[in-house]
């Protein structure tokens, strides 16, 4: 994001401090502004708080308290699930201070960010996709630390979202008796989310609408690897017997 666009949002967000603040921020040295930011954080006083941090930012760019300011106006902004903010400072901190010692726990927050802001599966999944990308990357980044684990839990409940979506569009096709149209979503189920629970429910699905079009030899193709794939699924006692008429 160019200096522009952080000017407004800045700028944005000191009105919405100063609107809300009971007191004007303290003067002092870097260490004691952030002291009293500090208390004030704890204290859950965040728009005081966060005018004491921007002070820090403009005042003192360059002091060791630099990167904390930014990082807890940030948490500030996720604090008060302003969370379109809380991603973009969360961001500006891992550009501007990539040596921060706050910049794996930023990119975790950023991901949070975009987790919050993922809608239901029928609405635009763009910060649902946005939230996978930084999780994946978080786990790329940081392959040991004890978050790993959380950030496969999120994307694999964000990739199940997606999936449902592809797999709901299936299932109104079916009861638009649309079968071709139906097994262009199952098959995208297919294709790109193995990994989640729609998988064997697209796989059956897909079985269903070959032999509704007749497609005998395909439908019984796709039973013998739904025997090998899914060897005791849910839907295995279900499959349809097929004949192939022999040429």
């Amino acid at each position: 994001m160019n200096i522009l666009k952080y000017l407004i949002s800045l700028t944005i967000l000191m009105l919405i401090v100063s609107c809300g603040s009971n007191r004007p921020p303290e003067s002092g040295t870097a260490e004691e502004l952030y002291s009293r930011a500090m208390e004030l954080f704890d204290d859950e006083d965040y728009l005081d708080a966060a005018s004491h941090f921007e002070i820090i930012k403009l005042q003192y760019p360059a002091s060791l308290y630099a990167d904390d300011a930014q990082f807890h106006i940030a948490e500030i902004n996720y604090r008060r699930k302003e969370y379109i903010m809380a991603a973009f400072n969360f961001s500006l901190l891992r550009r501007i201070y990539p040596g921060s010692v706050h910049v794996k726990d930023a990119l975790m927050k950023n991901a949070m960010c975009f987790y919050e802001l993922s809608p239901a599966y029928d609405r635009d999944q763009d910060y649902t996709m946005k939230a996978i990308e930084s999780f994946q990357e978080f786990q790329y980044l940081y392959p040991e630390d004890s978050l790993y684990a959380e950030a496969t839990n999120k994307i694999i409940e964000l990739r199940n979202k997606l999936a449902y979506r592809e797999f709901f569009t299936a299932q109104l096709y079916t009861k638009m008796d649309s079968p071709l149209s139906a097994m262009i979503y199952y098959e995208t189920v297919i294709n790109k989310y193995s990994d989640t629970s729609y998988f064997e429910p697209a796989f059956f699905g897909k079985i269903q609408m070959l032999v509704w079009m007749k497609r005998n030899e395909e439908a019984a193709s796709m039973i013998g690897a739904y025997r090998k794939t899914f060897p005791n699924g849910p839907n295995i006692n279900n499959l349809p017997t097929i004949t192939v008429s022999s040429k």
